[in-house]
């Protein structure tokens, strides 16, 4: 008999994800029009979390767990895009960006962040600099503003030029009517991506210790130098737990932090992504960094990893994620 979903035992758990996230997009906005503080504060917090799962339904859909065919997959990845705002890019070219990440086993970039950063002014570079100091996560929004940009200054992507612009005179209108409705919301609803922005790099920058490319053409390879097998890959990739002995408190994170299981076989759901860890690993915690050991790393170095050439050293042995500087620049919601 056939199902909605790809796997049987999906419609369940992709159910009630899908409806936590955009009905949580839904109520968290609602609750930033009432006036009480406790509204404010409940729904900035929903509509992050709604955000997050959103964008990790994104990641689900670029590798086709989540439906048969590649366009009922494409079909949700867009509006998802339009969920967390990063529908300035086709949801094509975010699948394909991303999926050089697994195919390469390298963090792969048409935008070379750093490079710009050291070619600007140095007032603007330290102003970044600074912002990132604050855990304002400015590299991000540079990324973002590439993707918008990048169709003005390139005569190959010229095609998508109609499409920046309509995207942007949408969501522009869609902005100034919560805006008419209440400015208040509208700086909440700023705040809330902001901290599912901050999540998501959090997340992204202890997953890898690959190496990271900058290419100045969409499929340009990289450079042939090692064996980038897949005991390369499990061996530089990590499983940043939320939780070791809670693991339910990674569905916040809709599994994600299982990367190894993730990378292990990719069309595997995210609901089936701890019992594939303890297939692949069993006992041997070799490769897991709980997230509550990366939070001294994230913070010493929210300004070395900006501009650092490599993404530090990660001692597995030890556990010992001092001189792990971590990945900066490597989102999935931006198809650069």
């Amino acid at each position: 008999m056939p199902t909605l979903y790809r796997y049987r035992d999906g419609l369940l758990p992709n159910t009630l994800g899908l409806a936590y996230a955009f009905g949580g997009f839904a109520a968290g906005i609602g609750l930033l029009l009432m006036q009480p503080w406790w509204a404010a504060v409940l729904g900035t917090l929903l509509l992050a979390h709604a955000l997050i799962i959103g964008a990790y339904f994104l990641h689900e859909a670029a590798h086709g767990t989540m439906f048969h065919g590649a366009a009922a997959n494409a079909r949700l990845g867009t509006w998802l895009t339009w969920l967390n705002g990063s529908c300035y890019a086709p949801f094509g070219d975010l699948r394909r960006k991303h999926m050089r990440h697994h195919v390469d086993r390298a963090d792969v970039l048409t935008f070379d962040a750093k490079a710009f950063l050291l070619h600007l002014p140095r007032w603007v570079r330290n102003a970044v600099l600074a912002l990132e100091w604050a855990y304002f996560p400015a590299v991000e929004l540079i990324m973002h503003g590439y993707v918008i940009a990048a169709p003005f200054q390139s005569a190959a992507r010229r095609a998508q030029r109609r499409r920046i612009v309509t995207v942007l005179v949408v969501r522009a209108v869609l902005f100034a009517l919560l805006a008419w409705i209440s400015l208040k919301a509208v700086a909440l609803y700023l705040l809330a991506w902001l901290i599912c922005v901050s999540v998501l790099r959090f997340t992204d920058a202890y997953q890898h210790t690959y190496d990271a490319y900058a290419v100045l053409e969409d499929g340009a390879p990289i450079p042939n130098d090692k064996v980038r097998d897949h005991a390369y890959e499990q061996r530089n990739t990590y499983s940043n737990l939320v939780s070791v002995r809670l693991p339910w408190l990674n569905l916040l994170l809709l599994n994600f932090p299982y990367h190894n299981a993730h990378h292990d076989r990719p069309i595997e759901p995210w609901y089936r992504l701890p019992a594939a860890h303890v297939k692949l690993y069993g006992s041997d915690d070799s490769q897991v960094i709980p997230m509550s050991r990366l939070l001294t790393s994230f913070h010493r170095h929210r300004v070395t990893r900006i501009l650092s050439s490599d993404y530090g050293v990660m001692d597995i042995s030890q556990k010992h994620a001092d001189d792990f500087y971590g990945a900066v620049g490597v989102s999935f919601l931006t198809a650069v």
